[in-house]
């Protein structure tokens, strides 16, 4: 009550608001922000910006999650994305369809949890295998949580019924967490610099190299703030991962020509089934580069942020913002809005082999599926070869074709986007093309 929202389709409004500095600033625990009710004060992506854990969070966390340190999981992603070819095989063998997101949210569990706390979680020993303890707690806090934003803030307090549960299971996820995240720890591993870029790759784990990095006087993560960032980096990092793999199916069985494409670029890039992918390997792949840019524009998970205006101030087009108001750019309609993308509608991934496009594309602020700024997202390169990585290993021995009885809908109160009835059959590959006589 008695704060006002601006919602914007404006890129160079979006660019400037979120620049991290006078005019603007991410304040999750104002209740307006949309972020309040997931307002976890102690972890990077979620607490305010002027906490004072954002500056040392943001010291250890993002070389934790640097391109090198990324790269150094690649054989562990790997592993944990072959880990669903039993249940695939199966579905194949029986011509089985599946809701794609289910198994996606399975998956994604187990890539996210191999690499921040180097845990298998075994989701697909059978096609009914349930997801872990950890993984339905998730699940069940991040529902009940979107519900309780969309009460008034004094039924958060309520002694009873959900919100009364939220608070149990959050203490029971913190404790589950914990206690993976302790497991994870190598025996007398020692400090590891976080200023040494080499130093995440002395650690097993992203939850290993955070436990033991220390600063230039010896100091590390308080234990807080270290579980804080552990159980958000899992939950984010999933929720994302596992939206983002099910649109990439999508775009696959319903773009045609496309997962043909995409099959003759790793045949021309060496893959046989048994290939070990590195980070370079993945991202060499120019057609797959392009084919998740456009899967990110047309369908990203993410569809909004939201930054709290510090003082009066105007935007591009005369637009007085009051001190306190909430600006939130939203990222499909910037994705697709006609004054700045041609066909906006189609699903084109040629249109990013215009050389200077992508970077032109950041620059600008039309293209932002991970935000931009101070308070962009930290995870985006590990996304990145996540999903690569699934379609490399997916579409080398799978085709994926459309089952979806009706309209795909998504659901609009989940924290991403997510398709809730997309239904497809994976079937198993027998024949592969020939790898082409020119060769990018």
């Amino acid at each position: 009550m008695g704060t006002t929202t601006y919602i914007t389709n404006d890129p160079e409004i979006s660019r400037h608001v979120m620049r991290e500095g006078e005019l603007f600033t991410k304040t999750t625990s104002d209740p307006s922000h949309p972020l309040f009710y997931m307002n976890e004060q102690t972890a990077l992506f979620t607490c305010d910006s002027a906490s004072p854990v954002f500056p040392l969070a943001r010291k250890f966390v993002p070389p934790a999650l640097s391109p090198r340190a990324v790269a150094h999981y690649a054989p562990s992603i790997q592993d944990a994305a072959r880990g669903i070819f039993n249940v695939f095989d199966e579905m194949s063998d029986k011509d089985l369809a599946c809701n794609v997101y289910q198994y996606m949210f399975k998956l994604a569990g187990q890539l996210v949890f191999r690499v921040m706390v180097g845990q298998d979680l075994q989701h697909f020993k059978s096609l009914n295998t349930p997801p872990s303890v950890a993984i339905r707690l998730f699940g069940e806090y991040l529902k009940l949580m979107k519900k309780t934003s969309l009460r008034p803030k004094w039924h958060g307090s309520l002694p009873f019924g959900e919100p009364a549960r939220l608070r149990v299971v959050r203490n029971l996820l913190f404790d589950t967490v914990a206690k993976e995240m302790d497991a994870s720890v190598t025996p007398d591993g020692g400090p590891l610099p976080v200023d040494d870029p080499m130093a995440p790759l002395r650690a097993t784990c992203v939850a290993d190299f955070l436990s033991r990095a220390q600063d230039g006087k010896g100091n590390g993560l308080p234990r807080d703030i270290l579980l804080g960032n552990i159980v958000v980096l899992l939950g984010a990092g999933f929720t994302t991962t596992s939206s983002l793999l099910s649109w990439a199916i999508y775009s696959l069985v319903k773009y045609e020509g496309n997962q043909e494409r995409l099959l003759q670029e790793l045949i021309d890039h060496d893959a046989n089934g048994q290939r070990g992918w590195t980070h370079d390997g993945l991202h060499a792949m120019s057609f797959m580069d392009c084919f998740v840019k456009e899967t990110l524009r047309l369908h990203s998970p993410s569809f909004q942020t939201g930054r709290n205006a510090k003082t009066d101030v105007i935007l591009p087009g005369g637009y007085l913002i009051p001190k306190g108001s909430i600006v939130i750019p939203c990222f499909p309609t910037i994705h697709k809005n006609p004054a700045y993308w041609d066909n906006p509608a189609q699903f084109d991934p040629d249109r990013w082999t215009v050389p200077g496009v992508a970077g032109n594309a950041t620059r600008k602020g039309i293209y932002s599926p991970f935000a931009s700024g101070a308070r962009g997202c930290v995870g985006f390169n590990l996304a990145l070869m996540q999903v690569k990585m699934v379609l490399a290993e997916l579409v080398y021995r799978y085709r994926f074709e459309d089952a979806s009885t009706e309209a795909v809908v998504y659901d609009p109160e989940f924290l991403v986007v997510r398709p809730l009835n997309f239904y497809a059959s994976p079937i198993r590959r027998t024949e592969w093309p020939s790898a082409s006589k020119t060769r990018e």
